[in-house]
């Protein structure tokens, strides 16, 4: 079970959020062009390396103070898989929380909580060597920001059970979706060997909470919590009859 859209429409354009999306695309395709081995050479030179931010580890000819790398790293992603996850979860759910904040305060809480999501995970691996890159920490910021401000907008989920023609969507309440969220990262952090490259789930959970804890000091004073969604309008006049008519 995913989201793939939410029914929770707010008047405005969320450039910024359009604009991260397309920031972080056009670093991937940047990185999908470099020849071979440069490519991985750039995960290492400006994805973050606990071990440099830290100083135990010393990196040769890095581009960037290993401080920079806490958000150069946000835009980068290590697949098209890694990317478009990313994106769909800030094209969801950032739009709103963004509205709900204004456009530079939007920015910076997202910086904020992407710092906040890769600190997390560099101070529970110190000497770690693995670069930690991605969105998801920054993302995982505006998700706990979310459920604090549209805890019952209607999140459309695909669930895929087995056979894949018994495939459905449905509408979930995103205090569902995201608490759902919210606890499998946990239990996949503590089921899982953080030392060991794969998804920085103590990220995503500082992330979250750090989204959570800020929100009150970045949403606009109108804006309040656990907002409750308008009701669907809709005209009897154009609607189909049932089968009894």
């Amino acid at each position: 079970m995913f989201p793939v859209s939410d029914d929770n429409p707010e008047p405005g354009t969320p450039i910024v959020t359009w604009a991260l999306i397309a920031a972080c695309v056009a670093v991937f395709f940047w990185q999908m062009s470099l020849p071979p081995g440069a490519d991985e050479l750039a995960v290492y030179h400006y994805g973050l390396i606990p071990g440099v931010l830290f100083g135990s580890v010393a990196m040769a000819d890095a581009p960037l103070p290993a401080w920079g790398t806490v958000i150069s790293s946000m835009f980068m992603h290590g697949s098209l898989m890694h990317l478009a996850g990313n994106m769909l979860y800030l094209w969801i759910f950032g739009d709103n929380v963004e509205l709900a904040m204004g456009r530079v305060r939007f920015i910076i809480f997202y910086v904020v909580c992407g710092a906040a999501a890769a600190l997390t995970h560099a101070f529970l691996v110190p000497g770690s060597t693995i670069p930690l890159v991605g969105a998801s920490g920054a993302i995982s910021g505006v998700l706990g920001a979310y459920l604090l401000l549209y805890p019952r907008a209607r999140v459309r989920v695909v669930f895929i059970p087995l056979p894949l023609i018994l495939l459905r969507t449905f509408y979930v309440p995103a205090l569902i979706v995201l608490g759902l969220w919210f606890v499998i990262q946990v239990v996949s952090g503590l089921g899982s060997d953080i030392e060991e490259a794969g998804v920085a789930f103590w990220a995503h959970v500082g992330g979250f909470v750090a989204g959570g804890l800020l929100i009150p000091f970045f949403k606009r004073r109108d804006v309040p919590f656990f907002h409750k969604p308008a009701p669907r309008v809709f005209d009897s006049r154009n609607q189909r009859r049932g089968p009894w008519g």
